[in-house]
């Protein structure tokens, strides 16, 4: 089974997610940093995804090297795009992405992004807002 095969699930994340965002009072009408991660064992595989990446229109972050628990190494980087909470759009995005990962052989690993109080939002002890980040 490919990724895109597996849209579905994401959609359904997707709608979890902006759900999630909206019941603990994020901005329903924000810019929204969507960061969305991609990883493989092989870098020259995981750059030309990047590439493609930058071309369906995300700004593309260095990629990293980690090592997991069970000490393999891995490379990863996130493809960013501002959008607001639609799900369509965030969909939309999705397909492209696990298209991507697709090609190239690589994992799409879900995306993140930071949470935008309202207005009305609760401030932190030194009169900032605070911010959070959700992600899979």
């Amino acid at each position: 089974m490919n990724q895109f095969d597996e849209r579905e699930e994401w959609y359904e994340f997707n709608q979890e997610t902006i759900d999630a965002l909206l019941e603990d009072g994020s901005q329903a009408d924000a810019d929204y940093a969507i960061e969305h991660h991609f990883a493989s064992t092989d870098f020259d595989v995981l750059e030309k995804a990047a590439v493609d990446a930058f071309k369906a229109g995300f700004e593309v972050s260095d990629a990293e090297e980690l090592v997991l628990d069970d000490g393999e190494e891995v490379f990863c980087f996130d493809a960013v795009v501002e959008r607001k909470l639609d799900i369509n759009v965030l969909n939309e995005d999705i397909d492209k992405l696990l298209k991507i990962a697709d090609k190239h052989d690589v994992t799409y690993d879900g995306w993140g992004t930071y949470f935008e109080p309202r207005e009305d939002s609760v401030m932190d002890g030194e009169g900032e807002e605070e911010h959070h980040h959700l992600n899979d």
